[in-house]
């Protein structure tokens, strides 16, 4: 099969299309055929050699968590998913090879239904920013009528979910992002948007009772400058990994609380996520798609910090 592959780490230019072994599916892998692969930045981070590239154990490697393609093989007759099924998912990216490819062979429990109303390239962009952001927004923050939540980078794959997740379940969102996307994060449901570039969030909001940081402590202080918003007891959840060692002690010293995150590839709530897309209740924005062999130009997209939503990598012939 074709994949997008790096033979090591470092900049965009280590990307290339190769032949490779197609997977073998065994146990209660699903083989998928896939149309499309999400493009994040723990892809970048991990190509770069930070992220999760200490895990990786030989090259070349496939990076890519999410994909959204057509099942090819079930692991037996009367599965729930049959062959024929359009289906997207997340990988387990470092413990097997990634979604940058023709095919993927994944575990059925981080599979799920496609929704119908998404094309193989919307869908892509889903399954890992949205399950982050329903995590941090529903699990974590538990998102309810009146809370008051704030979120960095709001416009971002993670962000601009996690604006319509807080919305829907009644919080009063605050979100951050640049000029040229203040009035379309409003249209996702934030009530008060600031533009970064032109005035000190901090000088603007008060109180919070939670944080969603997807920015991380590296850029502005932005994690640091936070903890001055939020009332006593408030959360803050800091995304980015490794972006904030500090983040617990700086924390409690000001008297709020913390944590980080990690994703998990939960196809059950990926499905209660794909009613919300059906039901027109919650969208995905993809900025631009990339064929395959453009994987390099596709993290270098990503890289400059300007995405409206996702990036997405066409893989295969659409539709098939």
């Amino acid at each position: 099969m074709r994949a997008s592959v790096i033979s090591a780490t470092g900049s965009p230019e280590v990307l290339s299309v190769a032949e490779v072994a197609s997977p073998v599916r065994v146990n209660a892998e699903v083989l998928v055929k896939v149309a499309a692969s999400g493009v994040n930045p723990i892809d970048a981070k991990t190509r770069a050699g930070q992220g999760v590239s200490s895990a990786i154990e030989s090259f070349p490697y496939i990076l890519g968590f999410d994909f959204a393609g057509v099942v090819v093989e079930t692991p037996y007759a009367a599965h729930p998913l049959n062959v024929g099924d359009e289906v997207y998912g997340l990988m387990s990216v470092p413990r097997g090879q990634g979604s940058y490819a023709e095919y993927v062979s994944v575990p059925s429990l981080q599979v799920a239904r496609k929704p119908k109303t998404l094309s193989f390239v919307e869908a892509a962009g889903v399954p890992l920013a949205a399950l982050t952001a329903w995590a941090v927004v529903v699990d974590i923050a538990k998102a309810h009528e009146g809370q008051r939540v704030l979120i960095h980078a709001a416009a971002g794959g993670v962000g601009h979910f996690a604006v319509q997740f807080a919305s829907y379940f009644g919080a009063r969102v605050t979100a951050t992002g640049s000029a040229r996307n203040l009035g379309w994060l409003r249209e996702l449901g934030a009530s008060t948007v600031i533009d970064y570039g032109a005035v000190a969030f901090e000088d603007q909001v008060s109180d919070m009772d939670v944080v969603i940081d997807l920015v991380g402590n590296t850029h502005g202080d932005t994690g640091t400058r936070s903890l001055s918003v939020l009332r006593p007891g408030g959360l803050i959840v800091n995304v980015p990994s490794g972006s904030w060692p500090t983040l617990e002690a700086d924390a409690a010293a000001a008297g709020v609380r913390a944590t980080t995150f990690k994703v998990a590839p939960d196809a059950s709530t990926l499905a209660v996520i794909s009613r919300l897309i059906e039901s027109g209740d919650v969208r995905v924005n993809i900025d631009e798609v990339f064929p395959l062999e453009d994987a390099a130009e596709a993290h270098r997209a990503l890289e400059s910090g300007h995405t409206r939503g996702k990036l997405v990598l066409q893989v295969g012939e659409l539709p098939f």
